[in-house]
């Protein structure tokens, strides 16, 4: 499927159906690469365990899509946002303004985008909060917890959270990383 010289608009897709993941770059639909059993238990683990942690209005999604314009449109592994107004049955996408935290868990085929393209575009977006979840030399995951320098627009690194990962945004979190993954 070749897209034409501008591009497809997230609106020209609609609801094509695909035979695989994908996120429309620069109006090119990009196929997601399949992940490993290790990079979907730490994802959904990472969503229960965050999901029990969080306080009204915050709320928690897995793998939702966000649209940055109409040719640009990402799915990260796990989202937090500020649920007030929000109609879940109306909402095609979760609108940016209320996204506090978005998460991306690492694997060899999406290291270069998980690592500078995401996370440049939730910085352009303003997104405040960034965890990169990549695998530890052990298997237990290590996250790497960024910040917005609303300034420079770009994320700057808080902390690297090997073992237990304890932050205070979005909100409290503490959750032993040896709990999101069965070894």
């Amino acid at each position: 499927m070749n897209a034409p010289p501008q591009g497809w608009t997230g609106e020209e897709i609609g609801d094509t159906e695909f035979p695989f993941g994908w996120e429309l770059v620069d109006g090119v639909v990009t196929p997601v690469p399949l992940h490993d059993w290790w990079h979907d238990q730490v994802r959904d683990s990472l969503n229960v365990l965050v999901r029990s942690q969080t306080v009204e209005p915050v709320s928690v999604i897995g793998p939702t899509t966000l649209a940055f314009d109409p040719r640009n449109w990402v799915r990260p592994d796990l989202t937090v946002y500020d649920a007030s107004g929000l109609d879940a049955r109306t909402a095609d996408t979760l609108p940016l303004g209320s996204v506090l935290l978005t998460a991306e868990v690492v694997v060899p085929a999406t290291r270069s985008t998980d690592c500078f393209r995401k996370p440049a575009r939730y910085a352009e977006a303003g997104v405040p909060s960034y965890w990169r979840v990549e695998r530890g030399d052990d298997d237990v995951p290590v996250v790497h917890e960024f910040r917005l320098d609303r300034e420079q627009g770009v994320y700057l690194p808080v902390a690297v959270h090997e073992g237990l990962l304890r932050t205070e945004l979005p909100f409290p979190v503490e959750i032993d990383l040896k709990q999101l993954v069965e070894l």
